[in-house]
């Protein structure tokens, strides 16, 4: 009997959730079917490849080399299926990442974008932190991924969409503090133990860190999850943070008391591009990252009628 896919991926699943009922439930099969399979796959190679413990399973070190050619197998095969599916351009299935600190604003506009081409588009969005999804894509887990520059991983595809410039957010008596040299605020003139970030494993947070010049995590008042409390938190006074103009329409609306400056030239910004496995042909994430242009561009644009760039 040779070894089958459904063999490959079962294991996969009982590798990364560490117990066979809830690799069962993760692969929706019941755990006697899940262990079967399981079973003949370990008769086939002729040794095990985890230890069966009291409340989960442990990799041999057969098991380990096997997890390793298994995800590769996968990702082989989900290259295969993608290259096919999107011969004639963006259609049929798409599973799209998206990093947090985008989702909730981009992908509204760009969903209704894509509707609006093709209502037989299946569309699965997972929203994670870079590190997550930059698994996922090399696992074929994820078609592609909307990710900040640079990809901490080599070996992808990336098509740059957006230029995305940071503001100063702030209370208006925070903001007042700094009227004084607006038109020559810095990112280095902010005070560390005034600024508020996202908590460690956001992007954001780094990028923020970078463009501040601030080299240590400790200086800084990290722990928010999301964009949206952090503009709650600042707009009633609790020190400063940076806005991409991306989430500016959204967070000025929600949070009444947001006040928003620009630094001066060059602004600060994170460029934001469309990632993927690539080989085969290319046309769909060209098509998909030209919409993600269109709607992040729409965006901005707003943004800059809100809080106006220095002519």
């Amino acid at each position: 009997m040779a070894i089958t896919l459904k063999q490959l991926h079962y294991f996969v699943a009982l590798a990364e959730t560490g117990g066979f009922g809830t690799a069962a439930q993760a692969v929706h099969v019941s755990q006697p079917a899940l262990s079967a399979q399981i079973r003949d796959l370990e008769t086939h190679l002729g040794a095990p490849l985890v230890d069966r413990l009291p409340r989960t399973i442990r990799l041999t070190r057969r098991g380990q080399e096997v997890l390793a050619r298994a995800r590769r197998i996968l990702a082989e095969v989900g290259d295969l299926e993608q290259a096919v599916r999107w011969h004639d351009g963006l259609s049929g299935r798409l599973h799209l990442g998206v990093i947090p600190t985008v989702a909730p604003y981009l992908l509204p506009d760009v969903l209704t974008r894509i509707r609006a081409r093709d209502l037989t588009l299946d569309i699965r969005v997972r929203e994670a932190q870079t590190d997550a999804l930059v698994e996922a894509l090399g696992r074929g887990q994820i078609d592609a991924a909307i990710l900040a520059l640079p990809v901490p991983a080599p070996g992808f595809e990336a098509i740059p969409f957006l230029s995305d410039r940071f503001l100063l957010a702030g209370s208006e008596q925070r903001l007042q503090t700094w009227a004084h040299q607006a038109a020559r605020l810095s990112p280095h003139d902010l005070v560390p133990e005034q600024l508020l970030l996202l908590d460690e494993g956001h992007c954001l947070a780094d990028q923020a860190l970078e463009v501040c010049g601030i080299p240590a995590r400790r200086q800084v008042d990290l722990g928010a999850s999301s964009l949206s409390t952090l503009c709650g938190l600042v707009s009633e006074g609790f020190g400063l943070t940076l806005l991409p103009e991306l989430a500016v329409r959204t967070e000025a609306a929600a949070a009444r008391g947001l006040r928003l400056m620009r630094f001066a030239a060059p602004e600060p910004q994170r460029d934001l591009a469309l990632v993927h496995r690539g080989g085969g042909d290319g046309a769909w994430a060209a098509d998909l990252a030209g919409l993600l242009r269109d709607a992040g561009s729409t965006l901005v644009a707003r943004a800059r009628d809100l809080v106006p760039v220095a002519p």
